[in-house]
């Protein structure tokens, strides 16, 4: 809001200034396209499509050969081939596929619950960048003002009206600078590194955005669909692939039946007969029911909807509390930098005044450095907690919006 970032990263060559600037979106984009994370979201489906696949399948054929002596005898021999193949007469198999089906979407709403995530964290990663440089050019201008500091402190010096004392003070100053610039200068080197790493970009790259939020998206409108955040999908999916395996299991009274054909031959040693031979077999549901199954889709249906309620209700909680939160930081951060930010200029004219004019003490103008310093810092510290409130009340709201 207050300015927009086209900020070339510290101690990079001038030649990065041709190059197309890395904005938050580009930042995100890079990240959730890298053939690793791709690679990963793609196995996790695929593994689900795969149990899809099983479950649509009819099982195997089986095929039979029997060889047996009639009466005892060596020379009369009974020769049987059989061909069997069990049907599902209760329509177990397709509920089962409805099932697996929904278990890929359930995988495929984790995904975006997932990248959801990723994004969070590449956009957590991208301002802490950004904060990190202001911070650092506000650092710099602070100890670039030392030079103005020895000018006048010299000027005095040569009147006989600055102490020995002012110019060590002076010095130890600037060594607080020098360190404070350094310290300042690590932490952008580690945000960077964890950026780059995060998107794959490279890191000779400039970086364009505003560390101030705009304005959150409406309470009530993100209420009002809460139910689509992939994460509530994903348990949604769940729970209603859990209910049809139950129903599956209730239908396991209803047994398969095999039926099997193929050709039989009796030969007594002086004549060869040929016929068919017919089969059917029906496994008889006494003990198992398929009880253990009903009793385990009832309690995954069960659990999946628990957590759909409370994952349902402690985001409406914390979405409230968030949406407060970023709507408080965002407004006094404004106000700060609108009203104590904007003082600064004339405070600090008003200070290098006095003391030109021996009205005030060296010490008194490096205060006013420093508050001028931390004043800044300041309203840095509240735009990005602002922007982390943001960031995480989208989250939970499950998009990306910027």
């Amino acid at each position: 809001m207050r300015f927009t970032l086209s900020v070339c990263l510290l101690a990079l060559p001038l030649a990065a200034w041709a190059q197309t600037p890395l904005t938050e979106a580009e930042a995100v984009r890079l990240g959730l396209t890298r053939a690793d994370f791709a690679d990963l979201e793609r196995g996790a489906v695929q593994a689900a499509e795969a149990d899809l696949l099983a479950a649509g399948l009819f099982p195997n054929p089986t095929l039979s050969y029997s060889r047996e002596s009639v009466d005892g005898s060596p020379d009369t021999v009974e020769q049987t081939w059989m061909l069997e193949q069990a049907f599902d007469i209760s329509g177990r198999r397709g509920l089962h596929r409805e099932a697996a089906s929904l278990r890929v979407a359930a995988v495929t709403a984790g995904n975006a619950s997932r990248q959801l995530l990723m994004a969070a964290e590449i956009r957590r990663s991208f301002h802490e960048v950004l904060f990190r440089q202001e911070t650092i050019r506000a650092t710099e201008t602070w100890a670039q003002r030392f030079a103005r500091v020895e000018g006048m402190v010299g000027k005095l010096a040569r009147a006989g009206e600055a102490s020995g004392y002012d110019r060590r003070r002076l010095a130890r100053e600037r060594q607080t600078a020098e360190a404070r610039l350094a310290a300042e200068r690590a932490e952008l080197d580690r945000a960077l590194a964890r950026l780059m790493a995060l998107t794959g970009a490279p890191e000779d790259l400039l970086l364009k955005g505003e560390l101030l939020p705009s304005a959150p998206t409406p309470l009530e409108t993100v209420l009002s669909r809460l139910d689509q955040r992939p994460d509530l999908q994903s348990l949604s999916r769940r729970a209603e692939a859990a209910d049809l395996e139950g129903r599956a299991a209730k239908r396991g009274g209803i047994p398969e039946v095999t039926v099997g054909i193929g050709p039989k031959y009796v030969d007594n040693g002086s004549t060869q007969d040929n016929g068919v031979a017919l089969s059917l077999s029906v496994p008889l549901p006494v003990f198992d029911r398929q009880q253990a199954g009903q009793q385990r889709a009832a309690a995954e249906a069960l659990q999946a909807r628990a957590e759909y309620r409370l994952a349902q209700r402690r985001a409406e909680g914390e979405l409230r509390g968030l949406y407060r939160q970023a709507e408080g930081l965002r407004a006094t951060a404004i106000d700060y930098r609108s009203r104590a930010v904007a003082a600064s200029p004339e405070l600090l004219r008003i200070a290098e005044t006095a003391y030109q004019g021996g009205e005030s003490s060296l010490l008194e103008l490096l205060d006013a450095y420093r508050g001028t310093l931390e004043t800044e810092t300041t309203a840095l510290e509240l735009e990005k907690r602002a922007r982390d409130a943001r960031i995480e009340y989208e989250l939970l709201t499950g998009s990306v919006d910027q």
